[in-house]
């Protein structure tokens, strides 16, 4: 999983954010609304017609919360946490505050890989201390050949490419994501971009979150994912990086962005 920021990694890491600066994409996608984890990415988001008024939330991975990973069929909600953020503004080059997160909303790596936590501060009140809006989540599924920008908060790089295609289940150490993204092989995600808004260039909205890619070939291993067709057929795709789809989420919130997984439309796994 791109999380991977041990040791030498790490190291390798820091010194690669030393002498590259942050890219624009081609159009217009910027760092606004997005923030820095301290182990990876992520983004204030907003399903259409949640009030202002209602508290925000920072989507990332699950894999990137700050007690671990979630085991394969885990589903976490409502659990108490006092995380920050460090909000990016639009250029990437500064961080404009500081935000905190009261709970956990809801968090798994089962079918997908997200996490949500809602926010002591509300839409609101992030936009006139800060003068940003959240990114808002779209309510259709992608389509292959979108051109897509990938922003991570935590490199402060944005990674253009297109969605490539969908996987029907992408296997990973014992974890199984469904009808996940695959990028075209522009966007050269690294660890540290996990949790990062996958931004549909044209709109400006987040159509998934990018969690992983193959990196040295393996079968099905941390770090390696394979594609896992409906008829069971395995296929490795060395270096391919991939993103799960978001699409479903706000079918799963409250108006007050309390997670409601009986809700009419949910489809996301439930405890």
């Amino acid at each position: 999983m791109t999380r991977r920021l041990l040791g030498g990694v790490l190291a390798a890491m820091a010194a690669f954010a030393l002498v590259t600066a942050p890219e624009a994409s081609a159009a217009t996608t910027t760092f606004s609304g997005t923030v820095a984890l301290s182990n990876c990415s992520g983004s204030v988001v907003k399903p259409a017609g949640t009030p202002d008024t209602s508290p925000a939330l920072v989507m990332s991975n699950g894999h990137c919360l700050e007690s671990g990973f979630p085991d394969p069929g885990e589903v976490i909600t409502n659990q108490s946490s006092t995380r920050s953020f460090s909000l990016l503004s639009a250029n990437g080059q500064s961080t404009l505050g500081t935000l905190k997160a009261r709970k956990i909303v809801y968090a798994t790596m089962t079918d997908t890989d997200v996490s949500l936590y809602q926010l002591t501060s509300t839409y609101a009140q992030i936009k006139q201390r800060y003068g940003v809006s959240p990114l808002e989540l779209v309510t259709s599924h992608p389509t292959a050949g979108t051109h897509i920008d990938v922003v991570s908060g935590y490199w402060k790089k944005i990674y253009s490419c297109s969605v490539d295609g969908f996987v029907h289940e992408l296997h990973e150490n014992g974890w199984v994501w469904k009808d996940s993204i695959r990028y075209t092989p522009e966007c050269k995600t690294i660890g540290g971009t996990s949790g990062s808004p996958i931004v549909e260039t044209a709109t400006g909205k987040v159509i998934g979150i990018n969690n992983t890619s193959n990196e040295d070939g393996q079968r099905c291993t941390l770090n390696n994912p394979c594609e896992v067709d409906a008829s069971g057929n395995v296929t490795v795709h060395p270096d391919t990086k991939y993103g799960e789809e978001t699409y479903g989420i706000p079918a799963c919130l409250s108006p007050a962005n309390e997670i409601a997984l009986n809700q009419s439309g949910c489809t996301l796994p439930k405890p």
